[in-house]
């Protein structure tokens, strides 16, 4: 499996490009900002992509879609409770950000979903407390945590859609059970593995 991470945007959001070796397939995972850089890295990757995957609706994971779903001319997916992008656009106006709005997306996810795209299965865990519709996205031994879990930290839950009490409940229940050796690919941040989480998170150890 192919992972390309490229750090976009003023909030140094990674976006992923992931891609399955035999078919030169892939799909993109939250292209946050800067167009221009992630369209670059497809092609350097000589992939054809097949789907847009967004972990949560917030603006610094969606400030690009518009452009890179224009130009790759695919499907947009996202869990059915963020699947109303204005909800989240006024947080990037607070801070003097602005992103064209994208169409409404292509496909609605939810708990349980499995996805076979590109020549790989991802499953789809509905992980809220972020946001109310935020997921994880799971595949043989990786896991793309978006703003749920991060080395050594956890996705604030002050914002709104977000409930600290879900966000601890989903992190327990859907990705502390995962196999220690799990890599959990963030949606800010390095690279880290469920077992240094489960050991050595301060914001777990309770």
């Amino acid at each position: 499996m192919i992972i390309e991470k490229v750090v976009v945007g003023p909030f140094a959001t990674n976006c992923y490009i992931v891609g399955d070796e035999s078919s030169k397939e892939g799909i993109i995972i939250d292209p946050g900002d800067e167009a221009k850089k992630i369209l670059e890295k497809v092609n350097e990757l000589g992939l054809d992509i097949k789907l847009i995957l967004l972990t949560h609706g917030h603006i610094d994971h969606a400030g690009a879609l518009k452009e890179v779903k224009e130009a790759l001319n695919v499907d947009v997916a996202i869990h059915i409770d963020d699947a109303n992008f204005e909800l989240y656009q006024s947080a990037g106006l607070v801070l003097g950000l602005f992103y064209p709005k994208p169409s409404a997306p292509d496909r609605l996810l939810k708990d349980g979903d499995t996805l076979d795209i590109a020549g790989m299965r991802f499953d789809v865990l509905h992980t809220p407390g972020h946001t109310a519709g935020g997921i994880c996205l799971l595949r043989d031994g990786v896991v793309f945590s978006g703003d749920t879990l991060f080395n050594h930290s956890i996705g604030r839950s002050d914002l709104p859609g977000g409930n600290h009490s879900h966000l601890m409940e989903s992190i327990h229940s859907k990705l502390l059970v995962l196999d220690d050796n799990t890599t959990v690919y963030p949606g800010h941040g390095d690279k880290t593995t469920i077992a240094a989480e489960r050991n050595g998170n301060p914001f777990l150890s309770s």
